[in-house]
C-alpha cells in the first residue's frame, strides 16, 4: 500500500485525501453524512429525468486540458440494486411501479432507523422479522454491537442503465455466476481465498478487509462493486500517462498505466497489473495479474478483467466489465451499471484506529485452545487414575 501510495503522489502531486475527524463506531472513518434521508449521497436523477436522458442524442464528454474525455471528479456506484439476482425476480429489468415500492420501503427503512432510542430498552433490543430486512442486513445478524442504521448508507435508489432500473448489477440470463467447468476450482466462503471466517492461527490468515488492507466486499475490484452497507465511494483522476481510481474504502488506489504493456513477470500486486487505452470516448481498463488474496468467485490465476467506464451524461459515468477465466468458466461474462456524482468529497478511511475486533478474536481463540488444552489435560489424569485404582484392588483381594 505504501507503494502504491507514493506512486499516487507522484502522478497526482499532492495527497489525494486529508485526515477527516469523525471514526465510525471508534473502528473506521465515516467518509461521508449520515444516512438522514435517501438521496442524500447519490446525485441520481429522477426515473423520467434518466429515461429522457437515454433517449436523447449521443452525449459528447467534456475534455480535460489534454484532450481526454472528462471522467475526473467524485463518484459513487451506492445503490440497493445487488450484485447478482434475488430469488424470485425473473428479468433484469423492473417496472417503475416495482420500484416505487422498493424505493418507498427504503424510505421507511431509514426513517425508522433514525428514531430515537427508548433510553430505557434492553441492551437486547426485539429483532425485526427477517422478511422484513433487505437480505443482506438479515445476513450480518443486527446482534448486539452492531452498526445501527445512522451508521449505513446501503443505497436507497435501485441502479438504473440508460434510464432502465435494474434488478443485477451482473448481466447474465439469469442474473447471477454462471455454472463453473467441471474441475474448476470452487469459489471461496466468507473472507475470500486466504482464510476469514473459521481462520483463527493468526492476523495474516483473516481475511484483507478485515486487516484493513484493503476494503472488505469488492469496492477497489476488480470488477468494482458496492459493499451494501456503507463508504460505496471514488475519486476518478487522469493525467496523460495514468487514470487513478481512488477508492474510498478502504483507502485504496488503483493506478492504470495507459498506452503501457503488462507486466511479463507473476508478481501480483493488489488489484492487478492495470493497463488502459482509449476507444473514443471509452476509457478501456484491462487487468491481469490478481492475486490470489483477490481472487473473484475463485478465479485469479488467469483471471482477465476488462472494464470500460463512459462518461454518458453531465451525471452518469457508464462502467461494464467482462470476465474471462478459461480454467473456470466456457465464455466470458460480466455485467454494468452506472455511477452518478457524489454529492462532496472522500475521505480518509481510518480503518485501524480503535480496531479491537481483530486482536479480539485472536485472542478469544488463544483462550479457546487453552481451555481445551486443559480439558483434554484433566482427562487424561482422570483416565491415569483409573488403572491406578484398580491394581490397588486386585492386590488387596490377593490377600
Amino acid at each position: 500500500m505504501h507503494a502504491a501510495w507514493t506512486a499516487a503522489k507522484q502522478i497526482i502531486g499532492e495527497p489525494i485525501v486529508k485526515r477527516a475527524a469523525t471514526l465510525l463506531l471508534g473502528t473506521a472513518l465515516l467518509g461521508t453524512a449520515l444516512c438522514v434521508a435517501p438521496l442524500a449521497l447519490t446525485g441520481g436523477l429522477d426515473a423520467a429525468a434518466q429515461t429522457k436522458a437515454a433517449k436523447a442524442a449521443v452525449y459528447k464528454a467534456p475534455r480535460t486540458a489534454f484532450g481526454q474525455p472528462d471522467l475526473g471528479g467524485y463518484w459513487t456506484n451506492n445503490t440497493m440494486t445487488p450484485m447478482t439476482r434475488r430469488p424470485g425476480v425473473s428479468g433484469l429489468v423492473y417496472s417503475e411501479d416495482e420500484v416505487k415500492k422498493m424505493e418507498a420501503e427504503a424510505e421507511a427503512e431509514v426513517e425508522e432507523g433514525n428514531a430515537p432510542t427508548d433510553p430505557n430498552a434492553g441492551a437486547e433490543a426485539a429483532k425485526p422479522a427477517a422478511s422484513s430486512l433487505r437480505p443482506e442486513f438479515a445476513a450480518a445478524g443486527g446482534d448486539v454491537g452492531g452498526y445501527n442504521r445512522g451508521w449505513l448508507d446501503p443505497g436507497h435508489t435501485v441502479m438504473r442503465v440508460r434510464g432502465e432500473p435494474r434488478s443485477s448489477l451482473i448481466t447474465t440470463p439469469n442474473g447471477q455466476i454462471p455454472p463453473r467447468k467441471k474441475g474448476a476450482p470452487p469459489p471461496p466462503g466468507f473472507g475470500g481465498g486466504r482464510g476469514g471466517l473459521g481462520s483463527f492461527d493468526s492476523y495474516e490468515t483473516r481475511s484483507l478487509g478485515e486487516r484493513c488492507i484493503i476494503g472488505f466486499g469488492r469496492n477497489g475490484g476488480p470488477p468494482m462493486f458496492p459493499n451494501g452497507f456503507y463508504n460505496n465511494n471514488y475519486q476518478f483522476i487522469q493525467t496523460p500517462d495514468h487514470f487513478v481510481i481512488e477508492v474510498e474504502m478502504n483507502h485504496d488506489l488503483r493506478i492504470v498505466r495507459l498506452n503501457a504493456k503488462h507486466r511479463t513477470d507473476d508478481v501480483r500486486p493488489y488489484f492487478g497489473d492495470s493497463i488502459g487505452w482509449w476507444e473514443g470516448d471509452t476509457l478501456v481498463v484491462e487487468t491481469t495479474h490478481i492475486p490470489q488474496s483477490q481472487g473473484f468467485m475463485g478465479s485469479w490465476k488467469d483471471l482477465k478483467v476488462t472494464e470500460r467506464f463512459t462518461r454518458v451524461g453531465p451525471e452518469r459515468v457508464h462502467y461494464a466489465f467482462t470476465i474471462e477465466d478459461p480454467r473456470v468458466w466456457d465464455a466470458p461474462w460480466g455485467g454494468e451499471y452506472e455511477f452518478a456524482p457524489l454529492n462532496g468529497r472522500i475521505f480518509e478511511y481510518a480503518c485501524h484506529e480503535g480496531n479491537y475486533a481483530l486482536p479480539g478474536i485472536l485472542a478469544g481463540a488463544r483462550a479457546e485452545e487453552q481451555a481445551a488444552a486443559e480439558a483434554a489435560a484433566a482427562k487424561a489424569a482422570e483416565a491415569a487414575k483409573a488403572p491406578a485404582k484398580g491394581k490397588a484392588k486386585d492386590k488387596t483381594a490377593g490377600e
